[in-house]
């Protein structure tokens, strides 16, 4: 078992990461019900929340079949950050988290985010500040550091846990390396294995496979590990990964009648979360996902994004069902595919 305070989760934890207009509600309980353990919110601005912007008030919404569920907040100012953490308290998560690791320009140039990460001292304080003013356990989710030449994740995480955050998550990359390149994780390794530390070190970045997820588990030692990209599209990546773990062996993919009996799940949960219209509208970029790899699909998808009620997409999705009938085994016929594609445009 792995603690997180008052929070039990199982050996070897896999947690959803907070992404923003990926995280919401409705993706974050399919998320759960195909494995992950620990879900976290889109990342909410303090300022927003104390200024009661509808956008980040609207953010806080959690439900039971998510839980355990974090909050995670942004901000660069110590009051502020202390008031979010305390509206943040009235809606009872289980967790608060603070993002100190997102890359994005907005964000970092008004020093918040990974924009701290050139404020050691700042970070620190911030922390504090949260863990001041809520009774929920509060975590952290960073990256190694600004850039190459202050990387000082261990001198980070030594001085968080001393202020009382109970969880640490890196990211193996730097701000200034945004999504490029490789994540480095034998910082994220050499932050776990510290005898100094007694929190608990998940690390993220570039766990895309069940065989990557093992590896990583045993090459590294942490006490978990978190999931970005890798579950857009395709949340079955926790529940590949907890059978590879467990047998050794790689689970067999989601079929066809899977892929879009969850994608018209995730619409259904979305209009009755967001409404008919924003629920349908926030689906339209997440269709390609769920059916991506399937030949021809495009044609599908085109007319998926233009319709405006959930009678006609699950027409259309009951339409790709009979069409992939059987993908799973026999690959369909070029002529076949070419004849769908030309009656579709």
């Amino acid at each position: 078992m792995v603690r997180i305070d008052n929070i039990l989760l199982p050996g070897f934890p896999l947690l959803l990461a907070p992404m923003e207009d990926v995280s919401d509600p409705p993706f974050r309980a399919i998320c759960r019900e195909l494995g992950a353990d620990l879900l976290y919110t889109e990342f909410i601005s303090s300022e927003g929340l104390i200024r009661n912007s509808t956008a980040c008030k609207r953010k806080l919404d959690i439900f039971d079949e998510e839980r355990p569920v974090g909050v995670q907040i942004f901000g660069g100012d110590e009051d502020s950050l202390a008031m979010a953490s305390e509206i943040v308290d009235i809606v009872r998560p289980d967790l608060l988290d603070i993002n100190f690791g997102c890359p994005v320009k907005q964000v970092a140039a008004r020093g918040a985010g990974a924009g701290v990460l050139k404020d050691i001292d700042l970070m620190v304080r911030l922390s504090s500040a949260c863990v001041r003013s809520t009774r929920l356990p509060v975590t952290v989710k960073t990256r190694l550091g600004w850039d190459d030449d202050s990387k000082n994740i261990m001198d980070v995480a030594l001085r968080l846990q001393d202020v009382g955050i109970k969880a640490l998550t890196i990211h193996g990359r730097t701000r200034c390396q945004m999504y490029k390149g490789m994540a480095d994780w034998h910082l994220i390794g050499e932050v776990k294995n510290n005898p100094g530390i007694h929190i608990p070190v998940f690390g993220n970045g570039d766990i895309n496979s069940p065989q990557k997820a093992l590896d990583y588990k045993n090459k590294y030692g942490v006490d978990g590990i978190m999931i970005g990209r890798a579950a857009i599209g395709h949340p079955w990546i926790f529940r590949e990964i907890k059978h590879f773990i467990k047998t050794g062996g790689l689970a067999n993919p989601p079929t066809v009648q899977e892929r879009i009996s969850v994608c018209k799940d995730h619409l259904a949960r979305s209009i009755a979360w967001k409404g008919k219209e924003k629920g349908m509208y926030a689906m339209r970029g997440k269709y390609a996902g769920y059916l991506k790899g399937l030949p021809g699909i495009t044609a599908f998808t085109k007319r998926l994004m233009l319709l405006t009620t959930f009678v006609e997409i699950s027409a259309v999705l009951e339409e790709a069902l009979h069409f992939y009938k059987g993908y799973e085994a026999v690959q369909l016929p070029i002529e076949l595919i070419n004849y769908h594609a030309k009656c579709a445009v």
